[in-house]
């Protein structure tokens, strides 16, 4: 039985769903729209300021289906009315970031500077404080997209275990070792 499946998704005040003739849900609202398409099997009914998802039959697929676009129809509405935000922090010294026309530019360590294109949709702004460490800051409406470029910034350096330099998301707990310690004879 999928419990997140027959969870009911209240729609907040100014979002609107829309479901189209193939099974393409769209989500408006005051940051903007998103659209899902939706497998055939899957029911999506929209009552007033609920919006209910239902499947044919209790098949494990039918029942995986179910859970995974209840939960992605909810991070669409989430994010149109609120949005989504994730916060990187770069931890190590001489490590920098700095944004301009949604190019991100990162010193790292390496012999060469990184520069990423960040997608149109997300919001990017960086931040360097005395005494703080740079942080990068995503802000968009697809929780999806903000995720996977979030993942890809904190790949071009991983927090190693012994000093804990890289990247991080902010509030994120990292397990150090502990390093060499001199043999007493």
């Amino acid at each position: 039985m999928s419990r997140i499946g027959n969870k009911i998704i209240v729609l907040p005040a100014g979002v609107s769903v829309s479901v189209a003739d193939d099974n393409v849900v769209s989500v408006k609202g005051p940051k903007g729209t998103l659209t899902q398409a939706v497998d055939s099997d899957i029911t999506v009914e929209v009552e007033g300021s609920e919006l209910k998802v239902k499947r044919p039959t209790e098949q494990k697929r039918h029942k995986a289906l179910h859970g995974l676009y209840r939960s992605l129809i909810n991070n669409m509405v989430v994010g149109v009315d609120a949005g989504y935000k994730k916060e990187l922090e770069i931890i190590g010294v001489g490590y920098k970031a700095s944004a301009a026309n949604n190019v991100l530019e990162l010193q790292l360590g390496y012999s060469h500077n990184i520069f990423m294109a960040i997608p149109a949709e997300i919001k990017l702004t960086t931040t360097s404080e005395k005494g703080q460490n740079p942080k990068v800051i995503l802000e968009g409406i697809d929780k999806e997209l903000i995720g996977s470029v979030a993942a890809k910034i904190k790949s071009l350096r991983k927090v190693e275990p012994y000093k804990g330099k890289g990247i991080r998301f902010v509030g994120e707990i990292v397990r150090r070792k502990a390093g060499k310690s001199a043999s007493k004879k």
